[in-house]
């Protein structure tokens, strides 16, 4: 067999190992392993294994990533997140669908505390959800409200998949954050007006509930969203002024989020025991997942498939629209199966030097995969955001239920998603004002 050959081989077969459910870091190290030991030797695959790990991970850039997790899971332990909702549901309970709407606009705080879908997913899931089905919100919208909001924290930044793509691509990271940020609220207020205008022409998806607040609590409720916009502030605010850098950013996001926490007096050391222990186990999982995906790259470049992909994809056309129409039929297809960490790990060896020969901004191509692995994370079989929600509500909602509710909440992705494509000003103008 060619090289080439064998590299259509390895990447098949992780697919089917990856379908199959092996963890998808394991997958990726093995089919490399294998593979390289065909090309050449088992002795250059064993030298990779010796010297690759500790190289990469060994890399300042990453060490971004837990302390994001940290500041997430801070704010999680903290109960910063329960207060928030609380806050918003009392600020906006006159608009129609005012839970849903809540729920939105916490999860996009969170997700830009947390950098985490699943964190915020997992997080809002037990907050919001039983509220809303409590008060006879239609099991589909509470549901999929927070399936796909939660979907946020892959692009509001800071994002886990932000700079696991900036440190890949060779993409600042800051230039990435800045991208992320209009497009990830865009998608948000895109997600309110859908939730608005489907309660306004069916009130019964949203229970018909009518709250009366006093002025008196929303003045309170107000003052108690303070804590994460104040982190938020503090983390984007100091990148953006260059006071600190991204890498830097999640070290003083986790020192700020203690700080709030002993100030609003909810801090315990169990509770920061509880966010090292999670920040710990997140972390692992994810550099299992990138040290098999550096394995997976080399196995790539010397089979030489990236190039014959690049070469596929072009001989049919080298027009822009074309190639974004097939990185996302690819994503989307892909998405369907395979986790947003692990598909973009697995395809960006295949995609880079795509897009790169065809000339298009790395920034803004990082934002629109992003968009795309947000939608893999609602959509079926997969959608690992619905299966978190499912995971933490038990027997309250079925997944059927859960897959039906962020149908809706998929078409406005695609919206979102082409926005972003024909307004590439959108993901570019922040970061052309700040790094000029």
């Amino acid at each position: 067999m060619s090289n080439l050959e064998i590299g259509v081989v390895g990447t098949l077969a992780a697919l089917a190992l990856i379908a199959l459910r092996v963890p998808i870091g394991l997958t990726l190290g093995l089919v490399s392993i294998f593979g390289i030991s065909a090309m050449m030797s088992m002795n250059v695959a064993w030298g990779m294994i010796s010297a690759t790990p500790f190289d990469f991970v060994g890399q300042w850039e990453l060490t971004a990533a837990p302390m994001f997790l940290l500041m997430g899971y801070i704010c999680t332990t903290t109960d910063m997140t329960k207060s928030l909702f609380v806050s918003l549901k009392v600020v906006l309970a006159r608009l129609p669908g005012g839970l849903a709407v809540a729920s939105v606009a916490a999860c996009a705080f969170f997700a830009a505390a947390s950098g985490s879908s699943v964190a915020t997913a997992a997080a809002m899931s037990r907050i919001a959800v039983p509220e809303m089905l409590a008060n006879k919100y239609d099991k589909g919208l509470a549901t999929g409200t927070i399936a796909a909001s939660g979907t946020l924290g892959s692009l509001i930044p800071p994002s886990v998949l932000l700079i696991l793509y900036g440190v890949y691509a060779q993409v600042s990271v800051g230039q990435l954050f800045l991208a992320g940020f209009i497009p990830g609220i865009v998608s948000a207020l895109i997600y309110m007006v859908m939730i608005v205008a489907r309660v306004k022409a069916n009130p019964s998806l949203a229970g018909m509930v009518h709250e009366d607040i006093p002025r008196e609590e929303k003045i309170a409720a107000i003052k108690d969203i303070w804590p994460l916009p104040l982190l938020i502030v503090s983390v984007l605010g100091g990148i953006f002024a260059g006071v600190f850098s991204p890498t830097e950013a999640g070290a003083v996001g986790a020192a700020v989020a203690t700080l709030i926490a002993i100030v609003r007096g909810s801090f315990s050391w169990a509770a920061m025991r509880d966010a090292l222990v999670q920040t710990a186990i997140s972390t692992t999982g994810i550099f299992i997942i990138l040290i098999g995906s550096v394995f997976f790259t080399r196995f790539l470049a010397l089979s030489g498939l990236p190039q014959a992909f690049a070469d596929v994809i072009l001989g049919v056309s080298d027009d822009v629209w074309w190639i974004l129409f097939a990185v996302a039929v690819l994503y989307l297809v892909l998405g369907m199966l395979i986790d947003s960490i692990g598909l973009l790990l697995l395809t960006l060896p295949l995609v880079l030097p795509l897009v790169q020969g065809a000339g298009l901004d790395l920034v803004w191509f990082g934002i629109i995969v992003i968009k795309l692995l947000e939608i893999g994370l609602v959509t079926p079989p997969i959608g690992l955001n619905v299966y978190v929600i499912k995971a933490a509500l038990g027997n309250l909602v079925s997944l059927p239920e859960v897959f039906r509710g962020v149908a809706w909440f998929i078409a406005m992705d695609i919206v979102a998603l082409l926005l972003i494509i024909l307004i590439p000003a959108m993901s570019l103008y922040l970061p052309a004002l700040a790094f000029r």
